[in-house]
């Protein structure tokens, strides 16, 4: 008579590696039979907080050895994971979506690349994703340039460095960071469509779409809480880099000539002071 295994000894070990698992991004319930699979037959999953992962492994009976491992990890945890990834299967998850987005992880997955360690990746929620989706904004193709910077002048750059890329853009943001980064937009590009997608998968799930100063005058009175994507919309057709007066013209609403000179020139590479001679000209009309 055949004695029952335990429940242990019949899970398959996986072969040696490391393992990038998608987690949820608030709703438990979007985690992956893959990813509880994988989570499992691991012999130790490196995480940011142990304290947030473990609540996930708790919700999926999963009682896998944590690490942890940040944005703060030294050289030597890092090499301690690739060392273990030689030879047991090492998962790599982050607090919410797919590791790597906006999240530590990055040099590991390229050092154990390097280093020969078979990599796996098991897909799943992307907040990213899930707001472009939910935004109705035009999706054919689109931009994913993290969080936005802190300081104003940062910030103003980067939006007018991407601002006549033909494309959807997506940032991450925070609640406290929303306000300033809205009132950014709306100096730059204040005709521009922009959605504010929050609480993905949550209860109180929302994406709301408007202007940028329309959106801040909401948020000034609803301020948001937890983290955000924000999109904002390509150009518009009439708004191409190919018609500068067009630009001009945009940026004159909000914008004296010299700044306005310099914000198109900056997104187009045309010359500035021909631009500024053409900003007096519309301005005088």
């Amino acid at each position: 008579m055949n004695t029952p295994q335990p429940e242990s000894a019949l899970i398959k070990p996986l072969e040696a590696g490391l393992y990038i698992v998608a987690t949820p991004i608030g709703n438990l319930g979007d985690v992956t039979v893959r990813a509880v699979d994988v989570l499992r037959r691991c012999e130790l999953i490196a995480c940011e907080d142990t304290r947030v992962t473990g609540k996930l492994l708790k919700h999926c009976g999963v009682s896998t050895r944590m690490q942890r491992y940040d944005d703060h990890a030294s050289e030597s945890q890092r090499q301690s994971l690739i060392d273990t990834a030689r030879s047991l299967p090492v998962a790599l998850v982050s607090d919410a979506g797919t590791p790597l987005i906006s999240d530590p992880g990055y040099r590991l997955v390229r050092e154990a690349r390097e280093a020969g360690i078979a990599i796996t990746s098991i897909p799943g929620a992307c907040a990213a994703i899930t707001g472009l989706t939910l935004s109705g904004l035009p999706n054919d193709r689109f931009l994913f340039a993290g969080f936005l910077p802190v300081k104003e002048k940062a910030r103003g750059d980067i939006l007018t460095e991407l601002g006549a890329v033909n494309t959807t853009l997506i940032f991450y943001e925070t609640g406290p960071r929303l306000d300033r980064s809205l009132r950014s937009i709306a100096e730059i590009w204040p005709s521009r469509e922009v959605s504010v997608a929050r609480e993905l998968t949550k209860l109180h799930e929302e994406c709301r779409t408007g202007n940028a100063a329309e959106l801040a005058a909401y948020y000034a009175d609803h301020p948001p809480k937890g983290e955000i994507v924000l999109l904002i919309g390509p150009p518009n057709e009439k708004t191409s880099v190919s018609d500068p007066d067009l630009l001009l013209a945009e940026a004159l609403t909000q914008l004296s000539p010299s700044k306005a000179a310099a914000q198109v020139s900056k997104a187009t590479g045309l010359d500035r002071q021909t631009l500024y001679a053409r900003a007096v000209e519309l301005k005088s009309k």
